[in-house]
């Protein structure tokens, strides 16, 4: 469902708007006041085993593939530490760093001006297709690009062609070489498509990816497993596991986050004239998190807090856990939906939305409530509708839900 009016959907009044936006501006406030020492630490100490699980991963492979009865175990160890390695670089440290969520601490290490993440995409080209696109428009079609990475029809509003035919075949391609399909996430192929990307500036980024792409495969596929001697081809194959296993990672990771069932997706009249506070709303409606423990929380970059990090993605990670409780107590005040269910189920919602919209829409139901047919008149939105006039709330929009799949 897209959504032209998030005010008109919510139910919310423009001055309730306004005053929720001052209550998510003092929860800001609040977190950048308490940042401290113990935040430094988080991420120090988690860069330091990071880097640990980097080394120890790579002498495993060098040591304990030399000998023909260590070779078998060693392999599946090294492995295991080297993705654990990548995921917790990518997810917990790179993705964040780069979000500016440690600048307060002035070092010029841990700082998103000049942290450059172990993956195909340069930072530069993220840090805009992320931070700023996806971050600024998110779920907004014709604006955000996350919404299918340009290979995925994700909302029904998106026109259907037979080539969403194969999106099973697609997603299982994106999923597995998601680093690439990042890297060339900042082309955007919609306006290369549509002939409005500058030939010059797509060059400059074609090159810029190519030298990051040569350096991560000479990393991992060239030089590490040379200095394996005889089992270098152990090694490649430990390398090539260790980038399967962080690239499905980061794939179901991000999906969960922004279409599950609930994760709602806006046309772009919403975002004419949107104030501050109508943005912290439209974020935390097209936003989706899962639950889980600490360690899963820290192996997923915090994005299991996904509705807070749309909020608020410059704040540390290792707080979302305490902004969540704040968050959860206004989603109640103010009769808003706060998505979340369990890793699995997340995701069980995404494949389903991918397997459905492969078809078209005639011959599929929604998951979602029926979308608005009109923008309401001025009127009708400062003042709040009866329960006859209002779009469903969350109670109502959960039965529709289960009703539905």
């Amino acid at each position: 469902m897209a959504i032209s009016d998030v005010q008109e959907y919510t139910h919310l009044t423009d001055e309730e708007v306004e005053q929720l936006g001052r209550e998510l501006d003092a929860i800001r406030a609040e977190i950048e006041e308490s940042r401290g020492d113990a935040d430094a630490a988080y991420i120090n100490r988690l860069i330091r085993i990071q880097r640990y699980l980097a080394v120890a991963g790579r002498v495993i492979l060098l040591l304990g593939t030399q000998s023909r009865r260590t070779r078998v175990p060693a392999a599946i160890a090294g492995a295991t530490l080297l993705g654990l390695h990548k995921i917790l670089e990518n997810m917990e440290i790179g993705h964040n760093v780069m979000h500016g969520q440690w600048d307060w601490m002035n070092d010029p290490e841990i700082h998103s001006s000049n942290w450059e993440w172990d993956t195909a995409q340069p930072a530069e080209q993220w840090k805009h297709s992320h931070n700023y696109v996806h971050h600024q428009f998110t779920n907004v079609l014709g604006y955000d690009n996350d919404i299918g990475y340009g290979v995925l029809r994700m909302a029904r509003e998106q026109r259907w062609t037979p080539y969403h035919l194969g999106q099973p075949v697609y997603n299982a391609l994106l999923a597995t070489l998601f680093q690439w399909g990042v890297a060339l996430h900042d082309l955007d192929i919609e306006r290369i498509r549509k002939g409005e990307k500058d030939p010059r500036e797509m060059k400059r980024q074609l090159r810029q990816i190519l030298r990051k792409g040569r350096n991560q495969v000479l990393k991992d596929y060239v030089v590490h497993p040379a200095l394996a001697g005889k089992q270098w081809k152990t090694v490649l194959v430990a390398n090539a596991t260790a980038n399967l296993a962080r690239n499905l990672w980061a794939y179901m990771i991000i999906f969960c986050g922004h279409f599950p069932d609930g994760a709602m997706h806006f046309t772009e009249e919403e975002i004419e004239d949107e104030t501050r506070a109508e943005w912290y709303l439209r974020q935390m409606l097209g936003s989706a998190n899962f639950e889980g423990g600490p360690l899963l929380h820290v192996m997923s970059g915090n994005l299991g807090f996904q509705i807070e990090h749309h909020l608020f993605p410059d704040l540390p990670s290792n707080r979302y856990a305490q902004i969540s409780v704040r968050v959860r107590e206004l989603c109640e005040k103010y009769d808003l939906p706060y998505t979340t269910g369990p890793l699995h189920r997340q995701y069980g919602q995404a494949l389903r939305t991918i397997m459905k919209l492969s078809l078209p829409n005639r011959m599929t139901s929604s998951n979602q409530a029926p979308a608005m047919t009109e923008p309401p008149s001025p009127e009708r939105r400062r003042k709040r509708k009866s329960d006859a006039e209002r779009p469903p709330r969350r109670k109502e929009l959960g039965r529709w839900m289960r009703s539905a799949s």
